[in-house]
């Protein structure tokens, strides 16, 4: 049965708001429509959803689902990462599209810092990541692919995922069967787990749908 990856990461978006543009960016539409914030391009700190980090039921969050890690403030990330210290055993996941504007030292161990490539001319995103972020681990998110990807250098990367766009938008993006399975065999060459998130059914089938998580992330179950 394929999952959902929301069933084992859950979201703490405990910044809104991010001033990039994407125009594929749900997470604007989202905060429009709920009104989450008066101007999505100025992001903003919920400090009082700090306490949902310590909830124990889960064993993944994903940090920033509505906005980029490139905005946030140092204040920010001092207070995230010091309530990730007291939760070890919770592994915490964040994501850019400016590695370049990331400088992370000594990140925490269970911190898991990542960047979204999509399309080849984006792969300079990865040497980035490496550049700026040490300790902790790298991912590396394939969504929504504009075009193929072809050769990654996968050093150092311990999860990769794979998604095409979502909604209705005009001129949406959809991502083709050579691509997935072409990174795929890439990440399996170096035995790092790759999960195909569920929009993909429809472009694949369900059998050949991959799903693997981290082990840390299902305690024990990839």
């Amino acid at each position: 049965m394929v999952k959902c990856i929301k069933d084992t990461i859950k979201n703490i978006n405990i910044v809104i708001g991010c001033d990039i543009g994407c125009p594929y960016c749900y997470a604007r539409i989202n905060c429009m429509r709920f009104h989450s914030t008066d101007d999505f391009t100025k992001p903003v700190f919920f400090e009082n959803k700090l306490k949902m980090m310590r909830n124990p039921k889960h064993r993944a969050y994903f940090m920033t689902g509505q906005s980029d890690l490139s905005g946030w403030k140092d204040e920010w990330k001092e207070q995230v990462f010091a309530e990730m210290k007291n939760n070890p055993k919770t592994q915490f996941l964040f994501l850019s599209k400016r590695p370049e504007k990331v400088h992370i030292e000594n990140a925490p161990e269970n911190g898991w810092f990542g960047v979204t490539v999509t399309r080849a001319s984006e792969k300079k995103r990865i040497d980035d990541l490496r550049r700026n972020v040490h300790g902790g681990h790298l991912h590396i998110t394939f969504e929504p692919l504009f075009d193929e990807i072809g050769e990654v250098d996968l050093t150092g990367i311990e999860w990769i995922v794979i998604g095409t766009e979502t909604g209705n938008r005009k001129n949406k993006a959809v991502s083709q069967r050579q691509w997935i399975f072409d990174l795929y065999e890439q990440a399996k060459k170096q035995k790092i787990p790759v999960f195909m998130k569920e929009d993909l059914l429809g472009i694949l089938s369900e059998e050949e749908m991959i799903q693997e998580f981290p082990v840390s992330f299902t305690g024990g179950i990839a």
